[in-house]
């Protein structure tokens, strides 16, 4: 094979390689139109499409981490931070729209919607710039600011207004503790039970969504039992194995 054979083989496969990096950068940004598109539906008061373009996002989120390392961001487009990037569309879409459909649907009446309106946007801007938001399994240090998936679940079985401020407290103050939270893909210990578990959790919140949040829905079941294992499931391998984070 002769030396300009090589080199152009060398260089189609960078291109490519490149080219490839800079899909996923693109596929990460469509995050924010669906994120304009829920907001869109949020304003009109339309709570289950403003969800099902907000479970559209989660889905867009859970798969290009894993096309960009795949894909070698860093290193064939690191003209743009895709971390940086992903930060942005998911204040937008787990906690800027949450919180405001939250506030403006009435399930927390007066003083409490104002408080959850302003404990999470804050608290949420904090936590985004932890630079110890990770552990060192690459799970989550702290509750790490999933009020779209929070507040679904609030939407879908309408616990009394108490009950909902008591959640959406104790969620942000663990949002500062040294708590875990697993990560469904990067957290290695019982991922095959967690990264089902988000899936069946996608799963049935776009159903809930589809169906408008019909109280006699099976989606709710499944919301709940797949919410409490991923809310929980860190704690309990903090307990089991004496975890320190």
């Amino acid at each position: 094979m002769s030396l300009a054979l090589k080199s152009r083989i060398s260089h189609d496969a960078s291109m490519t390689a490149k080219t490839n990096a800079y899909l996923v950068h693109l596929l990460t940004a469509t995050g924010a139109v669906f994120a304009m598109l829920a907001m869109l539906e949020a304003v009109q008061g339309d709570w289950a499409m403003m969800f099902v373009w907000l479970v559209v996002a989660f889905v867009v989120d859970g798969v290009d981490g894993p096309l960009a390392r795949k894909t070698e961001v860093k290193t064939y487009a690191p003209r743009i931070d895709g971390v940086l990037l992903d930060l942005i569309i998911d204040y937008l879409t787990y906690v800027f729209i949450p919180a405001f459909a939250l506030f403006w649907s009435g399930l927390l009446p007066g003083w409490t919607g104002w408080f959850a309106i302003i404990v999470i946007t804050f608290a949420s801007a904090l936590y985004f710039a932890d630079t110890r938001m990770k552990t060192k399994d690459n799970s989550f240090h702290g509750f790490p600011g999933c009020w779209n998936m929070v507040v679904l679940v609030l939407f879908a079985i309408e616990p009394n207004f108490w009950v909902s401020l008591f959640i959406v407290s104790a969620l942000a103050v663990a949002m500062f503790l040294p708590v875990k939270f697993v990560h469904p893909f990067r957290t290695e210990r019982w991922r095959s039970v967690t990264l089902p578990m988000v899936c069946a959790w996608t799963f049935f919140a776009g159903w809930a969504a589809w169906v408008e949040f019909h109280p006699e829905s099976w989606a709710h079941w499944g919301l709940i039992v797949t919410s409490l294992w991923l809310t929980f499931a860190g704690v309990v391998q903090q307990i089991l194995y004496r975890e320190t984070i």
